[in-house]
């Protein structure tokens, strides 16, 4: 085989390494070995495994699993070294994997993230699958905005502590996303990876593979309301200011019970800074 030809073996040899449970490092040292330059090995994984998810979805199927992020805790620690600082685990749950952190930001940090954030606020969007573009939806009423990856102090701090924390590189990690709630606003239950049978997926997907988990950091505490909602599991995150929740999802579909929404915030507002992680390097 060859750099610049994707044969039907090829692809029927990348989704067999897939189900054996091998991730995408693992397809792309093997790849390298046989003499494949980086990019051609990246766009024959994501050609083989994009259209075989996809048929898997169309079957009715739950699609494989990949290897994921995780927050490690060994021995049962409950304090975990972030790199510049401690934080605290205080609920960790396996089946989905959800784990809440305390102190990932200080009080200062995360005033310092409002207040840089503040004058770039705009109403949220979210992805339109058919197209790949964002749009304006009823089901999200906050406003928002995103700083590029590393574009302030506060934000490469955030950023290294996470890459810390889940073993998982920065450049794996789309840029910070900063969003305020105010009194009813809300973010109806959703899930965070991007459906590989829809259209719109696609060029998403080129960027940097599939979204594989989240950590939402909370930056304020408000008065009332706004937690994180798990509908599948009868679980709600308390928004506590410096707190973060993680939860990954090995494989775009429903079987991850990754379904999550932000509650209405009933008194006060809410400030959360959304770190979403991807596969491979996100450009």
């Amino acid at each position: 085989m060859t750099a610049q030809t994707i044969t039907p073996e090829l692809r029927a040899w990348i989704v067999a390494q897939a189900q054996a449970g091998h991730g995408p490092e693992a397809l792309l040292t093997s790849m390298r070995a046989s003499g494949w330059e980086e990019d051609a090995a990246l766009q024959a994984m994501e050609v083989a495994l994009s259209g075989f998810l996809a048929d898997q979805h169309k079957a009715g199927g739950p699609p494989v699993p990949i290897a994921v992020p995780d927050i490690a805790q060994p021995g049962g620690l409950n304090l975990l070294d972030a790199g510049d600082r401690q934080v605290r685990v205080v609920m960790a749950m396996r089946n989905p994997r959800v784990v809440v952190v305390a102190g990932l930001l200080s009080d200062e940090e995360c005033d310092e993230l409002v207040a840089l954030a503040a004058p770039r606020m705009a109403r949220s969007e979210t992805v339109d699958v058919a197209t790949g573009g964002n749009e304006v939806n009823a089901a999200r009423t906050s406003r928002g905005m995103f700083f590029e990856r590393g574009e302030n102090d506060v934000a490469r701090k955030l950023e290294a502590r996470i890459a810390r924390l889940l073993d998982w590189p920065v450049d794996h990690g789309e840029g910070l996303q900063v969003l305020h709630y105010g009194p009813g606003a809300e973010y109806r239950p959703h899930h965070d990876y991007f459906d590989p049978a829809q259209p719109g997926s696609v060029p998403i997907l080129k960027r940097g593979g599939q979204r594989v988990a989240t950590v939402v950091t909370y930056l304020n505490t408000p008065t009332a309301g706004g937690g994180t909602t798990f509908p599948d599991v009868a679980l709600e995150v308390a928004p506590l200011k410096g707190h973060a929740v993680f939860f990954s999802y090995d494989r775009p579909h429903p079987i991850t019970r990754t379904l999550h929404g932000g509650a209405p915030v009933v008194e006060g507002e809410k400030w959360v800074a959304t770190k979403w992680l991807r596969e491979r390097v996100f450009k």
